[in-house]
């Protein structure tokens, strides 16, 4: 298995159906040229070849074929079978493979962000990452469905007026407007601090999401942490607006290699009044739990319950298997 981001490009190997993951390695996209040269890098250093290959990307999947949208690859899945010599394969854009991820979710990989309980009903799975990723899972009698999005590139306003002149100052680069992933986002989050400390007409020397988010950890009551803990609000508004789209009475997961690292800063209650507050349902918001996966492996699980029993899946195998 393969979840390839516009940052990272983690594998992992089940020698057998139903055989336990073996870790492989997590290499930097930026370093290959596609996924046929980080592909051939993993298997030279495998004792065994592997026969097939699942994969996941951040972009949208068009059949056999995916251009990511935050790294300059395009994957097409038959080119990689045949260059590899596999036998089959399967390409799945990386909330998709998230949210199939979700009926085999373990206890120990989440955390509730206030109350959580699975409930019957659609779920939602949203993600910070490099960018912003969401999808839905429905059950049918067909198997588990997913409903993949790009709803990180939705447009996204602001609410009163210290957002608004947040707002203002927010550097909406070749884009030209404000879309979620402008501020829920890695280099969102480093766009959102700089907007918030110059509406407030203060100065602020970090460069980075990273050095944001380790300034916030070192100075619990600093500016770096303040617009952390708007970030929390912010994705709490945006995924309640989601699960109102999707109806997902069945609970919101949020996953990415973002929120985890920053938990520490999310004020629980204001985080479920502003996932909550939507009138006039707010009644059916308090009853939608919200939890967090802490393990950045899960989908990679999921990944393999697919090539276990893909009967369980409702996807079409004949026009997006690669053999």
């Amino acid at each position: 298995m393969s979840d390839i981001g516009g940052t990272n490009a983690r594998f992992a190997l089940v020698p057998a159906p139903g055989a336990p993951i073996e870790a492989g390695p997590h290499l930097k996209t930026r370093d290959f040229l596609g996924l046929e040269e980080a592909l051939a890098a993993v298997i030279a250093g495998l004792a065994i070849k592997p026969r097939s290959l699942i994969a996941c990307a951040a972009g949208p999947v068009s059949g056999r074929s995916i251009k990511l949208t935050n790294a300059d690859w395009s994957i097409d899945g038959g080119a990689v079978a045949a260059k590899a010599g596999l036998d089959q394969g399967l390409l799945l854009n990386d909330f998709e493979a998230q949210a199939f991820s979700l009926p085999v979710l373990k206890p120990a990989w989440v955390t509730p962000l206030g109350a959580y309980a699975r409930k019957p009903g659609v779920e939602l799975i949203v993600g910070l990452g490099t960018g912003l990723g969401a999808a839905a899972l429905a059950e049918t009698g067909q198997g588990h469905l997913v409903l993949p999005s790009e709803a990180g590139h939705m447009d996204f306003g602001p609410i009163g007026p210290e957002e608004a002149a947040i707002w203002r100052h927010l550097d909406t680069g070749t884009l030209g407007r404000v879309c979620v992933e402008t501020i829920l986002s890695g280099s969102g989050l480093l766009r959102l601090h700089l907007a918030r400390c110059a509406a407030a007409g203060k100065a602020t020397a970090v460069s980075s999401e990273i050095a944001l988010i380790e300034k916030a950890k070192a100075d619990p009551c600093g500016e770096e942490a303040e617009t952390l803990r708007l970030c929390w609000m912010l994705t709490g508004r945006f995924a309640g607006d989601l699960a109102l789209a999707f109806l997902a009475t069945g609970g919101v997961t949020f996953a990415g290699g973002i929120l985890p690292r920053i938990l520490e800063f999310c004020d629980f209650g204001g985080f479920r009044a502003a996932f909550e507050n939507k009138t006039p349902y707010g009644a059916m918001m308090r009853a939608i739990g919200t939890r967090l996966i802490l393990t950045e492996d899960a989908v990679l699980t999921g990944m393999a319950a697919i090539a276990a029993a893909p009967q369980n899946y409702a996807i079409d195998y004949a026009n997006r298997a690669w053999r």
